[in-house]
Parts: structure tokens; C-alpha cells; sequence
């Protein structure tokens, strides 16, 4: 994330902070910026259990049952059989 910068860029950096803010906000700024990140990454780990529970509810859910399949007619019984050759004549 910070290859380009090197020692030299990060200490002018933290100069012109304290030129900008004074040593005695210094800290406030750093509390409250820790505090931020904390939240942050505090409700990232809400939405994403948020997400996961809910995808594992979509997974539960069964789907609808099938509807009945239509009825074939029976194949009839060997007393109902007819012998073809009769049925020719």
C-alpha cells in the first residue's frame, strides 16, 4: 500500500502535521481516528454476517413442491387383454 513511500515522506509528513494541529490535538486526532476505523470495520463485520445469514437462509427455504404429474392411463389388466389377431377378423 505505501511503496512509494519512504521514511524521509512519512517523518515530513508527521511534520507538517504537527505544524498543522499542534502536539496537543495530535493525540485527540489519533483517538478519535482509531475510534473510527474501529466502527468501521465493526459494521463491515455486521453486513457481512448480516449477508451470510442471509444467504443461509435463501438456502433453507425449500422450493415449492412439484405439481402432480398428470395421470397415465392404466395399462389394462390381462382380462382385458385382446388378442390382436382377433381384433383383425
Amino acid at each position: 500500500m505505501f511503496e512509494g513511500l519512504s521514511l524521509t515522506h512519512i517523518l515530513l509528513f508527521l511534520v507538517i502535521l504537527l505544524l498543522l494541529f499542534g502536539a496537543k490535538r495530535l493525540p485527540e486526532i489519533g483517538g478519535a481516528l482509531g475510534k473510527s476505523i474501529g466502527e468501521f470495520k465493526r459494521s463491515m463485520r455486521d453486513v457481512q454476517s448480516e449477508f451470510n445469514t442471509s444467504v443461509a437462509d435463501a438456502k433453507r427455504i425449500e422450493p415449492p413442491p412439484a405439481p402432480p404429474a398428470a395421470s397415465q392411463p392404466a395399462p389394462p389388466s390381462s382380462s382385458q387383454a385382446k388378442d390382436p389377431r382377433a381384433l383383425n377378423n
